[in-house]
């Protein structure tokens, strides 16, 4: 039987980020993890940082209303559980969520910050946090990183189509990986994956 969780070189990973397959369907879901749940994405003091040096030039995409919780609060706040989190409309949306038809995908959730990244308007993408969802990052109380994968409805399409393609999650999510944890750590997770399966687990 597989372990439920793997060490890969001093990160703990659900063995559900290894054997879940995934990929991303915004035709099923339209972009529905940027405005559910009752807290907005978690962030780090260093890309609160980037989040405002690139505010100047996602403003004029955000709503009024997401411009008015900016200027009230600013990008981030604390949240319940104390985590520094960003700012979110109504209870809801992210600030920078914007609603926008993407080909026959109409009024799908979008990013403003990675709206700007991709248009070469920025150099800052989207918050780690966002970039590696479903991954769930968890610091335990000795330190140590905890991978989880947060399974719920809104990705059922996602699910079915990484079914269709074959596709693990944690290759589906293979570059924000490298970004937060570095080429050499997404190797030994693929050199990890590889010996479980000559094992027979997977």
């Amino acid at each position: 039987m597989l372990p439920p969780v793997i060490d890969v070189d001093g990160v703990l990973v659900s063995s559900e980020v290894i054997t879940e397959m995934f990929c991303c369907d915004l035709e099923a879901c339209h972009g529905q993890c940027c405005v559910e749940g009752d807290a907005g994405a978690p962030v780090t003091l260093d890309e609160v940082a980037e989040i405002e040096g690139a505010l100047d030039v996602v403003w004029g995409d955000l709503s009024a209303a997401a411009q008015a919780v900016v200027d009230r609060q600013g990008v981030v706040y604390t949240d319940g559980e104390g985590d520094l989190v960003t700012s979110i409309v109504g209870g809801r949306d992210c600030v920078f969520t914007r609603y926008d038809d993407l080909g026959e995908v109409k009024q799908c959730c979008l990013c403003a910050l990675e709206k700007a990244y991709r248009e070469g308007r920025s150099s800052f993408c989207k918050p780690i946090s966002c970039a590696l969802y479903p991954i769930r990052e968890k610091r335990l109380s000795n330190g140590v990183v905890g991978l989880n994968y947060n399974k719920w409805n809104v990705c059922d399409g996602a699910r079915r189509r990484g079914r269709e393609l074959g596709l693990p999650l944690y290759r589906f999510l293979r570059e924000p990986l490298v970004r937060r944890f570095g080429e050499a750590w997404y190797e030994e997770l693929e050199t990890v994956v590889s010996e479980l399966r000559k094992q027979g687990y997977l």
